[in-house]
């Protein structure tokens, strides 16, 4: 009898183990902000691009994010149906558009936030769910937009409630990447939030020889930041995922 309940013990401890260290796949899409950069582009970085050093190993990102999307262009453009294909049941996709939908001088971009826009990213949520694959939502993190008082201003429209609305009405689970950043940006200050983004001084880069301000995109260390405070609500949102965080 005894040695039966060690095996038990053993049978379960082993089962455990490699259900505990199954890998998960996570997909992101959206735009710049999280996008792979080359080494032209360097220091810019995309926060997606640090998230791995957040994860354990049997977790791998797969960053889908690109340069001047908005949900509208990712779909057109085939770059939805790349990810769609690869999905397989249990992974996930974290999706972040907003930045270039907002861009309404661009036919081929812009969406209305409460409509095609809405639309779009509900179309990412059915059709990833459909794969048995789990969606993530994320408004759009912040810009480095301080009034000239020093108040970090909403450079992000109606954009960010739409997506908070979506989540709410298709039960998605919804990371809000602006209330985070603006919060890290008040605590930052107009000067020091710098130190976040694309601002290089003339003459210290060679991919900017002439320098570079940049409010939007963020440099390798602003990824870094914002990657973990991704990293942090992933975990806080207790789902599955949520144990593959460091």
């Amino acid at each position: 009898m005894k040695q039966i309940f060690f095996t038990l013990v053993l049978a379960s401890f082993l089962l455990t183990s490699c259900t505990s260290g199954k890998s998960i796949s996570i997909y992101t899409i959206g735009d710049s902000t999280m996008a792979q950069k080359q080494e032209n582009k360097r220091p810019e970085t995309g926060w997606a691009e640090k998230l791995y050093l957040y994860l354990d190993k049997s977790a791998k990102v797969y960053d889908h994010g690109l340069n001047g999307r908005s949900s509208k262009s990712f779909i057109i453009e085939g770059e939805w149906k790349k990810v769609f294909d690869a999905l397989k049941k249990g992974d996930y996709v974290l999706i972040q558009f907003g930045h270039n939908d907002e861009k309404s001088e661009d036919s081929t971009r812009y969406t209305n936030p409460n409509t095609t826009y809405k639309d779009n990213l509900r179309k990412f949520i059915n059709e990833t769910r459909s794969k048995k694959a789990n969606p993530i939502i994320l408004t759009s993190i912040s810009r480095r937009s301080f009034n000239d008082k020093g108040v970090l201003t909403n450079s992000h429209g109606e954009y960010p409630q739409a997506v908070r609305e979506l989540a709410k009405e298709t039960e998605t689970p919804l990371i809000d990447a602006q209330l985070l950043t603006e919060k890290l940006l008040i605590q930052y200050g107009p000067e020091g939030a710098k130190k976040l983004f694309l601002h290089v001084e003339p003459g210290t880069n060679p991919n900017y020889p002439e320098g570079k301000k940049d409010d939007t995109h963020l440099n390798d260390f602003g990824a870094n930041v914002i990657a973990k405070l991704i990293a942090d609500e992933i975990k806080n949102l207790d789902i599955p995922l949520s144990k593959k965080i460091k």
